[in-house]
C-alpha cells in the first residue's frame, strides 16, 4: 500500500496525458469546419454562376465583334461596327424610349398602388387572406399564359369591349393593341396586373417588420393614422421601397414575353422594347453577332444603373460596401 502511494509524479503525468482506451479523438477546429462548410455550399453555385452567366457574357462580347449568322466559324471580324449600328439606330432608340416610359410609369403608378394595397392588407380586415391571395395570384401565372389571356380580352369586339358596352361606356372602346398611341400603355396595364402582386408582398413583408409598439405609442400621443403613416411607417419602410424601385426598373428593361406574345413589338414598333429588338434582329434575321451586341449594350445599361443606384439610393442601406470598391 505504501508503494502505491509513493509512485513517482512523472508516472502520474504519463497516465493523465495518455488517452484512455476507446476514447474519441479530439474534434477538428471550428475554423476548419466552417471553411469546409463554406466550400461545400459555395463551390456548386459558383460553378453554375460562372457557367451560365459569366461564360455566356464573355461569348456574347466576343460574338458582337463579328458579322456572324449563327452558322459556321467566326471569320468576318468587323470590330465595333455592330455597336455603331445599334447605338445609332432609330428603332433601337425608340425601343429604349419605350423601356424608359414603362420604368417611369412603374415607379409613378405601381408604387403608390402597391403601397396603398399593402397598407390596406396589413390591417385586420375581413377576408384579408383571400384578398392577399387574389392580388398575388396573377404573379404566379406564367408570362405566356397572362399574355394570351389578355390578348384575347383586348381583341376588337372581345370581352373587354363587350363589358364597356354593357355598362354604357361604349365610347371608351379603342383598338387597344392596334393603335400606335395606345398599345404601349395597354401592355403596361397588363404588366401592372401581372407584377403588382410581387410588390405588394414585398411591401407587406416590410410592414410586418415594423414594431407595432411604435405605432401604438404614436397613437397614444394623439397622432392621427395619416401622421403615423407619414412619420413612422413610410420612413421605416424606406429600404423596402428602394429595393422595390430597383427591381421594378431592372424588370422594366427586361420586359419581353408579354410584349412579344401580345404585339410582336408592333404595330410599327410602337411597343418594341430592347429585348424584342434584339430577338427581331438577332434571331429572326439570323444576325447573331448583332443580337449579341444588343445584349452587351443592355448589360452595360443595367450594370451602370445598378451600380449608380446602389451607390446613391441604397447608400443608407448598404453603406456603399460593394460599390466603394468599384466606383
Amino acid at each position: 500500500m505504501a508503494r502505491t502511494q509513493s509512485a513517482s509524479p512523472a508516472a502520474g503525468r504519463d497516465l493523465i496525458s495518455r488517452p484512455a482506451a476507446g476514447a474519441r479523438p479530439p474534434r477538428p477546429r471550428r475554423g476548419l469546419r466552417k471553411r469546409l462548410e463554406l466550400t461545400v455550399l459555395l463551390v456548386p453555385p459558383t460553378f453554375l454562376f460562372v457557367g451560365f452567366v459569366i461564360v455566356p457574357m464573355i461569348f456574347a462580347a466576343w460574338y458582337s465583334l463579328y458579322n456572324w449568322s449563327g452558322f459556321g466559324p467566326l471569320n468576318d471580324f468587323i470590330g465595333v461596327q455592330n455597336y455603331t449600328g445599334v447605338l445609332t439606330g432609330p428603332v433601337f432608340h425608340q425601343a429604349i424610349e419605350h423601356n424608359v416610359i414603362i420604368a417611369v410609369l412603374s415607379v409613378l403608378l405601381q408604387l403608390p398602388i402597391s403601397l396603398g394595397l399593402a397598407l390596406l392588407l396589413n390591417r385586420r380586415v375581413r377576408g384579408r387572406t383571400f384578398l392577399r391571395l387574389a392580388v398575388f395570384a396573377p404573379f404566379v401565372l406564367s408570362e405566356a399564359t397572362a399574355a394570351v389571356m389578355w390578348y384575347e380580352l383586348l381583341q376588337p369586339g372581345g370581352p373587354l369591349d363587350a363589358l364597356l358596352k354593357a355598362v354604357g361606356l361604349g365610347g371608351l372602346i379603342h383598338y387597344w393593341l392596334a393603335s400606335t398611341s395606345l398599345v404601349l400603355y395597354s401592355v403596361f396595364v397588363v404588366a401592372t396586373w401581372k407584377y403588382i402582386g410581387f410588390g405588394i408582398v414585398l411591401l407587406l413583408a416590410g410592414l410586418q417588420g415594423i414594431p407595432p409598439e411604435l405605432r401604438e405609442a404614436a397613437a397614444i400621443d394623439g397622432a392621427t393614422p395619416w401622421q403615423v403613416t407619414r412619420a413612422i411607417t413610410l420612413p421605416l419602410l424606406g429600404p423596402t421601397i428602394r429595393i422595390w424601385i430597383f427591381l421594378s426598373v431592372i424588370g422594366s428593361f427586361q420586359l419581353f414575353d408579354l410584349v412579344w406574345i401580345m404585339t410582336l413589338g408592333g404595330p410599327a414598333n410602337a411597343s418594341s422594347t430592347i429585348l424584342t429588338y434584339q430577338y427581331t434582329n438577332g434571331v429572326q434575321r439570323t444576325e447573331f453577332g448583332y443580337g449579341a451586341t444588343v445584349s452587351v449594350v443592355l448589360f452595360v445599361f443595367s450594370l451602370v444603373f445598378a451600380l449608380a443606384y446602389q451607390r446613391y439610393a441604397l447608400r443608407r442601406d448598404t453603406a456603399g460596401a460593394v460599390t466603394r470598391a468599384v466606383i
